[in-house]
């Protein structure tokens, strides 16, 4: 297998509600761009290199927290997670502190998909 400079192409998240997670998801991750290919008719969001695809969730692949979870590095991990949880997200791991004093814990989407956060508690550090 060849690996690229961006190893990271795509990151799929399957919901119930493809327009909600969508939704949700953009409001969990402000900086990503909604995208839209009209020639597949298919909206995901657009965050860096990597494309965050919400996608149905099927008797193949349901939502849920029993697979991978990807963490999403964050600034300020506190206001990160208060962020998300104000989103409707639920805690579900942790928090654990880990290497090089940052923070990191899962939580759970309206769908019950993990994500995880990892960052610095900066708030920690300065006061």
């Amino acid at each position: 297998m060849h690996a690229t400079s961006h190893p990271i192409a795509a990151v799929l998240v399957h919901v119930g509600d493809v327009e909600a997670g969508l939704a949700w998801y953009q409001r969990a991750f402000p900086e990503a761009v909604r995208t839209r290919l009209d020639e597949f008719d298919f909206d995901f969001l657009q965050l860096g290199s990597v494309c965050l695809e919400i996608v149905p969730a099927d008797a193949q692949v349901g939502s849920g927290p029993f697979g991978s979870v990807v963490y999403w590095a964050v600034d300020d991990f506190d206001a990160a997670l208060a962020h998300v949880e104000k989103l409707g997200a639920t805690l579900y791991r942790g928090p654990l502190a880990i290497q090089d004093g940052l923070v990191m814990c899962q939580v759970r989407d309206p769908w019950g998909n993990c994500i995880g956060l990892r960052g610095p508690r900066p708030a920690a550090i300065s006061g």
